[in-house]
């Protein structure tokens, strides 16, 4: 076999060695999806993990373990403006037993995602220019408004300080309408 012919088959075994090992490595750095983080809400009116942390893309489901409806709406502390994007409704549930109802989103990038429940909560304008939820004043439940905060981010601490009922999809003994 001549020289160049023997370089030939080496370089053509080293780029097949280098591509796959290109694949491999792609296939390594992609990493499994990441677990979504539950807020469950129920007849309390109220977002039991009603601070959570995730990681960019990170999918953040609202279970509604009540008997009534519930919204989840985005909006701006600063502007008061709601989001368009932010915008959910989760039905209710019968009962224990039944098939829950929920709602997913994912925020590509990292910041703070204001939400409330607008059947039980509406914004309103406080001194000093900041827009907050307010309980309505004709519905039931606890005196507190049915809001929460997402914090979108890479910190460990931060994603490490969930509750641990935020791991879980439907919590038992919960249910309440």
């Amino acid at each position: 076999m001549s020289a160049t012919r023997l370089r030939k088959q080496v370089l053509t075994a080293a780029a097949g060695a280098i591509a796959a090992i290109a694949v491999a490595g792609g296939a390594c750095a992609r990493s499994a999806p990441l677990p979504p983080v539950y807020v469950h809400m129920n007849g309390a009116n109220e977002f039991l993990e009603n601070v959570v942390a995730v990681r960019p893309g990170q999918p953040v489901v609202f279970v509604d373990q009540d008997t009534g409806p519930h919204t989840v709406v985005g909006y701006n502390p600063a502007t008061g403006a709601t989001s368009k994007r932010f915008d959910g409704a989760v039905e209710g549930t019968p009962g224990p037993g039944h098939p829950v109802h929920t709602y997913t989103i994912r925020f590509r990038h990292a910041g703070l995602k204001f939400y409330y429940c607008s059947i039980h909560a509406e914004l309103a304008h406080e001194p000093g220019g900041v827009t907050s939820p307010k309980k309505r004043p004709t519905v039931h439940g606890f005196g507190d408004p049915m809001d929460g905060l997402i914090i979108v981010t890479t910190d460990a601490h931060l994603l490490a300080s969930n509750p641990a009922t935020s791991r879980q999809r439907i919590l038992p003994h919960y249910f309440g309408g």
